[in-house]
């Protein structure tokens, strides 16, 4: 169940709060979530999350670090799932600190499945997307009137046409909205491929930002046709938000 703080108690005090955090940046945390903070007795915390928001909580704040790297270190979405419902069932406040929104690619409902599955009240705070965060950082917004009204955002994980690919990239060629996509800079060039073929004109605009919220944020700004070749040479690498269309160019 979801509820406020009071009500998703158990008897014996356990609870588990998803918390979005938004982008790097702990004062994009919002207050909601910052109070959920306050109140922990474990976090469970990735890589993409504000890590800066854990520095004032007190030593006996348990702090799991379950963070999933690219090519890397990584912590099973099972093996995360059976830590919170382990915690919970102790009688700890636990929460689940992610980047952005929890439900934005963020697997937050999953773990609310199994919290539930497991008899485990929750709760679930939304964060600022990366969707929208990163793009408004580098001062492009994902709509305008006049130029775009609307805008997609689909995940990059996998690329047009892999089996485990359900994005329709040639209906995204052909929408006419702002097309944002997260977790693609691995498959940046077979996506900007899949649209041109679609029918999409190379020379529309598009930008990547590069660790959004960070001191070390970048924003290569390119047309659809050279950005993944651009994005080589600048060598840009994940996080990175990829935005395509006119928007881009503002």
């Amino acid at each position: 169940m979801q509820g406020s703080p009071e009500s998703t108690r158990s008897a014996e005090g356990g609870t588990v709060t998803l918390v979005g955090g938004g982008p790097a940046d702990p004062g994009l945390l919002t207050v909601a979530g910052q109070a959920a903070l306050a109140e922990a007795d474990v976090v469970v915390t990735d890589r993409l999350a504000p890590l800066a928001a854990l520095d004032s909580l007190p030593p006996h704040v348990e702090i799991i670090d379950v963070a999933k790297i690219p090519h890397g270190r990584s912590t099973s979405q099972e093996t995360i799932n059976a830590l919170l419902v382990e915690h919970a069932r102790a009688g700890r406040r636990v929460v689940r600190l992610k980047g952005g929104d929890s439900f934005v690619f963020g697997r937050g409902h999953e773990e609310v499945e199994a919290c539930r599955e497991a008899g485990v009240p929750t709760r679930v705070i939304p964060g600022v997307t990366s969707a929208i965060s990163a793009p408004e950082l580098a001062g492009i917004p994902v709509t305008h009137r006049g130029v775009s009204q609307g805008f997609t955002v689909v995940s990059g994980h996998v690329p047009p046409g892999h089996p485990d690919s359900t994005v329709d990239w040639a209906a995204l060629a052909r929408s006419g909205t702002t097309l944002v996509v997260l977790m693609g800079i691995r498959t940046l060039a077979a996506i900007t491929a899949a649209l041109v073929d679609a029918g999409l004109d190379p020379a529309t605009p598009a930008a990547v930002v590069a660790d959004a919220a960070r001191p070390s944020q970048r924003t290569v700004r390119a047309t659809v046709g050279d950005l993944a070749a651009r994005v080589v040479a600048e060598q840009i690498g994940a996080p990175a938000v990829v935005v395509i269309g006119p928007v881009a160019a503002l």
